[in-house]
């Protein structure tokens, strides 16, 4: 075979390659099955800050406060203040910047959609997604309620959910410190003004970062 008939057998094969892979089929490790709309569904049940999302329905707070007490409160208290060592969810307002902060819908939560999306997901303990739309509504408007951020009158649904003011909502914001805190990184640790001698013993990119006790004084900062 002459060079040049050689180079276009060779270019032959080269534009028959992607038509080849095109056709080849789909790998199968026969594992699973493909997951239904319906099965997707079921998991695609988030809700934006903005409410798109949201389901059908509403609850009252009065309704609401009926469902907690039956549902909630043996973990939660009747007014959210907790029972044993479950998770608080009203008051605590102004303790964030203290020394034992609070952390509860009306003092932390940034967005109605965090708490609506937890109870709709996990709540009640034990009987997570057992409650319909209109209960779930109801539930999410009285602990609402609780906090002070909506009155005992309010309905909650698609319609209303503008009308939730969050009291933490501008108490969150993008993690900016590759942009703000860049000019005070330094690969060479400050070795000035201690107030012992200091040397560097080892790196955390050769040791464990976390040791035991056996290997704690291993290395690190004397």
């Amino acid at each position: 075979m002459s060079k040049w008939a050689s180079l276009v057998a060779g270019c032959a094969l080269l534009l028959a390659a992607p038509a080849f892979a095109q056709s080849a089929k789909p790998r199968n490790y026969g594992i699973g099955t493909p997951a239904t709309p319906q099965q997707i569904a079921g998991w695609d049940i988030d809700v934006r800050p903005d409410g798109e999302g949201l389901p059908p329905g509403k609850g009252s707070v009065k309704d609401g406060e009926k469902l907690f007490l039956e549902r909630c409160a043996a973990c939660h208290g009747e007014f959210g203040e907790s029972a044993g060592r479950w998770p608080q969810l009203a008051q605590g307002k102004g303790t964030l910047a203290t020394n034992d902060p609070v952390k509860t819908v009306g003092s932390y939560f940034p967005y109605a959609s965090s708490v609506f999306d937890y109870v709709r997901r996990a709540m009640p303990f034990g009987d997570a997604q057992s409650l319909t739309n209109d209960e779930l509504y109801a539930v999410v408007a009285f602990v609402l309620n609780l906090n002070d951020i909506v009155d005992d009158k309010f309905v909650l649904s698609k319609e209303t959910w503008n009308q939730v003011k969050m009291p933490n909502a501008d108490g969150f914001y993008n993690d900016d410190r590759e942009t703000a805190e860049k000019a005070f990184w330094n690969k060479n640790p400050c070795m000035k003004d201690c107030r012992a001698p200091v040397k560097i013993t080892g790196h955390a990119s050769v040791i464990d970062v976390t040791p035991d006790d056996k290997t704690a004084r291993k290395g690190g900062v004397e």
